[in-house]
């Protein structure tokens, strides 16, 4: 039995790759997107495989009538993936509270409320794979995104609890943690703040002109990517976090390398703030 997908955010960017790589393979998929219409020529070229939904992470009420469609049409829900997302550019101090609090709804919440709806499914078919597309910055933290690095540490510690919560009920969780791939993130997907502080010119602001120049031209594949995520779904033990692109890996490896420097200088400090062993 064909699989059963559900993947938000399908419009562009990963979701979209991830869906087109998903049908192409022969699985079924719900593709989901705010809008159906950027979707419906997609599913229109698999009609026997693929179902198209407008579905807003940040409204339950869609969450729900998109989980129900699904079940109605397919009977199962095999595949969770929470592609949905927002970036945002900005230092801490210019961060503008509306536009953090509309990431954080879409980025955590909404993945949240995601995972909530499908996961009575999953519980009752004893089975089902939940891929929460996170972030490098989920890892390893950056100037000038702070409070997108926040939404996305927030993402890998929700999955990374869930994965040990649901582990005994046949459910499976990965964090997929991407670097620099040729999506819409860096372009449209971003707000930048309208606040400019010039003091955070060769920090924060450096770095945001950094990633938005490089927009269109990141090394990582999209299409790749999409393989790379249903080998982990095929995979008889998936990892609990899979890393995507080589800078990923460069900088997740150094950031081990500064924790365990960290951990061991401190090391005497750390022990000595338990009570006194008698």
């Amino acid at each position: 039995m064909s699989k059963v997908w559900f993947i938000t955010g399908c419009s562009t960017g990963f979701g979209k790759a991830l869906a087109t790589e998903v049908l192409k393979q022969g699985y079924n998929a719900v593709v989901s997107s705010r809008k159906k219409e950027d979707v419906e020529a997609l599913v229109a070229a698999y009609p026997e495989q693929a179902i198209a939904l407008a579905l807003d992470v940040t409204k339950p009420a869609e969450i729900a009538a998109g989980v129900a469609a699904a079940v109605e049409h397919f009977s199962r829900i095999d595949v969770l993936v929470n592609n949905a997302g927002i970036g945002y550019f900005a230092a801490i101090e210019e961060s503008e509270e509306a536009d953090v609090r509309q990431m954080f709804e879409i980025n955590v919440f909404g993945l949240a409320h995601m995972t909530n709806a499908v996961l009575p499914i999953m519980r009752k078919q004893r089975s089902g794979h939940i891929l929460n597309i996170a972030s490098i910055g989920g890892l390893v933290s950056f100037p000038g995104v702070g409070f997108y690095n926040a939404t996305k540490y927030a993402v890998d510690g929700l999955s990374e609890s869930l994965a040990k919560e649901v582990a005994h009920l046949g459910i499976k969780v990965t964090i997929i943690a991407p670097s620099g791939f040729r999506t819409d993130w860096a372009g449209r997907s971003a707000k930048n703040s309208s606040i400019e502080i010039a003091d955070y010119e060769p920090s924060a602001h450096q770095n945001k002109n950094t990633i938005r120049g490089y927009s269109g031209n990141q090394a990582g594949d999209p299409e790749r990517a999409a393989k790379a995520m249903v080998k982990v779904v095929e995979a008889e033990k998936p990892p609990l976090r899979l890393l995507l692109g080589v800078a990923a890996l460069k900088n997740a490896r150094k950031k081990l390398d500064e924790l365990k420097a960290d951990f061991d200088a401190w090391a005497e400090t750390t022990e000595g703030a338990d009570f006194p062993v008698k």
